[in-house]
């Protein structure tokens, strides 16, 4: 709309009854009206309202000297020493350096397979396989070292699909079977997979940086000891109604091929580890979430296990050989799986409907026996111990055939509150 013919004279006089000039000498901009804008308290430019039809130039910021040098060094030192600080910090806390347990060190594994390292033995599971088979060990009983896909606290039966949809697989697979994981089908790390198919240069960069030149050497770059982490696990005040979901702590130190072990810290510092045993017992008092009936329960333990039939039936087919593993679990943990996910519904069962061949801890005496910190996973000498003792049974075992079971009378799930 275009403003009345008198509305720039009487715009200049009221400026002018209250002191504003109208010009700027020397003003740069071209255009009509050059030269003649407002002059803000302030403000050295003209903007586009002070020159009507004339193209808003590219802004420019203006800079007061400072000097930059001075201030670019005592940014460097104060960022230097937060490093350091930080990293002291974590080391007296007992962490060490060790290879990041992500979604790319995971993806790097599973690329071999697509690399010419189809015919290789694959393990997966949840972290019990990660925690307490030992690659060094299977390597010097074997010859071979296995490709480790395990991740924790997530079911295998997704990683099982993406092998068997992958034509490029024949070897061997040795799944580790946590009942509470496995048959429940959680899947805290399931976006591992998809992560995997869809990785971009960028994100091939950035892991490649971090592994050589940050992961070797500096203990505090675990997402455990990030700053946002820290501020989350505080002691909140919880919501009304909400229930108490501690998130789980560090628990192991990873190599570069995924090997790990359990972190000292478990072993050698009683509160730590009492911390550890605490969140894992949020959980047992109740059944998972969406089994709390008999026949919930049942429905979500027939579905995962007709997920792992039609998997392990694609890779049969292939000729990969598959073999299920069972690794030990002690004292309140133990007992909870007992409770939801008893061993006829569920392993028996699995392993009657794969066809698969299965080694279960409670079926062996040198399976048994061992030291579980938080009951749940084997420290770091024992899964050495507990790999050695599991080789001369994977050797003998024929991976295809399954052992004798009882037969199943009763596959209906016990109601959690009839147990």
């Amino acid at each position: 709309m275009a403003a009345p013919a008198n509305a720039e004279p009487a715009m200049a006089a009221a400026a002018a009854s209250i002191g504003i000039p109208l010009t700027a000498p020397g003003s740069p901009l071209p255009g009509p009206g050059a030269g003649e804008h407002f002059v803000r308290p302030g403000f050295v430019r003209q903007t586009a309202s002070d020159r009507p039809g004339v193209a808003q130039p590219v802004p420019e910021r203006d800079i007061p000297p400072q000097p930059w040098s001075r201030i670019f060094v005592t940014a460097i030192v104060l960022a230097a020493l937060a490093l350091v600080g930080w990293e002291a910090y974590w080391r007296a806390f007992g962490a060490v350096p060790g290879y990041h347990n992500g979604n790319d060190a995971w993806a790097l594994q599973r690329a071999r397979i697509d690399n010419g390292e189809g015919d290789a033995t694959v393990l997966t599971g949840a972290s019990r396989v990660l925690f307490d088979v030992q690659l060094p060990v299977w390597q010097q009983a074997t010859g071979e070292r296995p490709i480790q896909l395990a991740l924790e606290g997530t079911s295998p039966v997704p990683v099982l699909e993406d092998l068997a949809a992958d034509p490029d697989f024949t070897g061997r697979v040795l799944v580790g079977v946590a009942p509470d994981i496995f048959f429940s089908g959680f899947a805290y790390r399931g976006d591992a997979i998809a992560d995997f198919h869809k990785r971009t240069p960028a994100q091939r960069a950035g892991t490649w940086l971090a592994r050589h030149l940050v992961e070797p050497y500096f203990a505090f770059y675990d997402s455990d000891f990030a700053l946002p982490t820290v501020v989350n696990r505080q002691a909140w005040p919880l919501r009304p109604g909400s229930r108490k979901s501690t998130r789980v702590r560090k628990l192991l130190v990873q190599e570069a091929d995924r090997n790990s072990h359990m972190w000292h810290k478990l072993e050698t510092d009683p509160q730590y580890r009492a911390l550890a045993r605490s969140i894992w017992a949020e959980d047992f008092g109740a059944p998972p979430p969406g089994m709390d009936t008999p026949a919930k329960s049942r429905k979500v333990i027939d579905t995962q296990i007709d997920k792992a039939v039609a998997a392990i039936a694609t890779l049969r087919a292939r000729g990969v050989q598959v073999l299920f593993l069972r690794p030990p679990s002690i004292g309140p943990y133990h007992a909870y799986e007992d409770k939801y996910f008893p061993r006829r519904l569920t392993w028996d069962v699995l392993l009657r409907r794969t066809g698969a061949a299965g080694i279960h801890f409670e079926d062996y005496p040198q399976l048994q026996g061992y030291v579980q910190p938080e009951w749940s996973h084997l420290s770091a000498p024992e899964a050495t111990r507990f790999t050695t003792a599991l080789m001369p049974i994977v050797q003998r075992q024929a991976w295809g055939a399954p052992r004798a079971l009882p037969p199943v009378t009763d596959v209906a799930v016990v109601s959690p509150a009839a147990r």
